[in-house]
């Protein structure tokens, strides 16, 4: 998978000492592992047939369960923002809900509002690119490396949030146009991602962008998997049902999230930087 240089070690800033110690700043996002791969997928696949379950089961309609949804993704992120540092049960709970969010915005628009999937597409291409050109003139960088202050983890989650909006609609505008099935959609997006990262490793493709663009795609891959696995077979499905699909994957995802927090192999060493608030 993509992986981006990585620039957290401990170095003194400019200027001091080489025995000098600066202020220690923690990454509040994990390192690029095959963890961070596996659970973002399991999340997408999560956030696809738990979207389903809840329109199907809640009797709120999608808006209802929407504005549900978000209120629960507001706590879940006033904590992630108040913790000092990376913390995997925090991290992957906002994940999850920010991915379930995503998906019943996709589909409230479409479903509900009729908006045209190739509009809705373009707007959320749209959105996360205005995010991106915010981000970077404030920052000068995209790096989530460096996602360590809250100025930058406030341009993160919205990214975040763009990129689920969007892999959702563009990955169902995809399965209209092309009809593929759920499998075949499955391998043609693996294939892109694939092809994404060949790109990067052997054609020196930016690895910042490399990341967001593998990012985006998996959304719509792990959306084709958690179909395939819930649909009913005369659908081309396997018949699983979207509880048995989310609880399955929510059991896996936990599982490494408890992994990830007793051994920390996806924490990112703190940055030296200097005393000065940032």
């Amino acid at each position: 998978m993509i992986h981006e240089a990585s620039g957290s070690q401990l170095v003194p800033e400019a200027g001091q000492a080489p025995g000098s110690q600066g202020r220690l700043r923690w990454s509040k996002v994990p390192e690029l592992t095959v963890y961070f791969w596996i659970i973002k997928v399991l999340c997408t696949t999560v956030g696809e047939t738990a979207a389903d379950l809840l329109d199907e089961k809640a009797g709120l309609g999608l808006t209802g369960v929407s504005v549900v949804m978000i209120a629960l993704l507001a706590v879940a992120l006033v904590v992630q923002f108040r913790s000092s540092a990376y913390r995997a049960g925090v991290y992957w709970t906002a994940v999850v809900l920010i991915s379930v969010v995503g998906t019943l915005i996709s589909d409230d628009l479409s479903d509900n509002l009729g908006v045209p999937l190739e509009i809705s597409t373009t707007v959320f291409a749209i959105l996360l690119l205005v995010v991106f050109v915010v981000w970077y003139r404030r920052e000068r960088t995209l790096s989530i490396h460096h996602i360590d202050t809250t100025a930058r983890e406030s341009f993160y989650w919205p990214a975040v949030l763009s990129t689920f909006a969007l892999g959702t609609a563009a990955g169902d505008l995809v399965s209209e146009r092309v009809d593929l099935g759920y499998w075949l959609s499955a391998v043609l997006f693996a294939a892109v991602i694939a092809a994404v990262a060949i790109a990067h490793f052997a054609l020196d493709l930016d690895a910042v962008w490399s990341f967001w663009i593998a990012y985006i795609l998996t959304r719509p891959l792990g959306a084709s998997i958690g179909d395939y696995l819930s649909r009913p077979t005369g659908d081309g499905g396997l018949g699983l049902g979207t509880v048995v699909t989310g609880a399955l994957f929510l059991v896996v995802i936990l599982g490494l999230v408890v992994y990830l927090s007793v051994t920390r192999r996806d924490a990112a060493e703190p940055e030296c930087v200097s005393g000065h608030p940032a």
